[in-house]
């Protein structure tokens, strides 16, 4: 074995020898899989009361959407009765609901949001 390998045997990483004919020796480090973070819909929910033009105002202000992707979706939940604003990793995805539900009861509407596994 030569000194670094020794190295690399005594430094805890995880490395596999590849013997070559001339005496020489690669190390190759294995990689590790790290697992995508679950995904989560942030969904409004349709109501009676609250103005199509403050979900506009909503989803142009908190998730960032075009004007004419808003009314689009503020249609869709309207007709429907709910409608994905947004997909997010969890904490993204709850702060953007805990924004949405803030704001609508600082107007004193009733607009719902909550989210989902996707």
């Amino acid at each position: 074995m030569t000194l670094s390998a020794d190295i690399f045997a005594n430094s805890g990483d995880e490395f596999e020898q590849d013997g070559g004919d001339l005496g020489t020796s690669v190390l190759t480090r294995e990689k590790e899989k790290v697992a995508r973070a679950p995904m989560y819909k942030v969904l409004l929910l349709n109501d009676d009361y609250t103005p199509m033009e403050f979900v506009v105002a909503i989803l142009e202000q908190v998730f960032r959407m075009p004007r004419d992707q808003a009314i689009s979706l503020m249609l869709d939940v309207h007709r429907t009765g709910v409608g994905v604003a947004g997909v997010y990793v969890h904490e993204i995805a709850e702060t953007k609901a805990e924004q949405v539900l803030r704001i609508a009861r600082n107007h004193e509407h009733p607009l719902q949001c909550v989210i989902e596994e996707d």
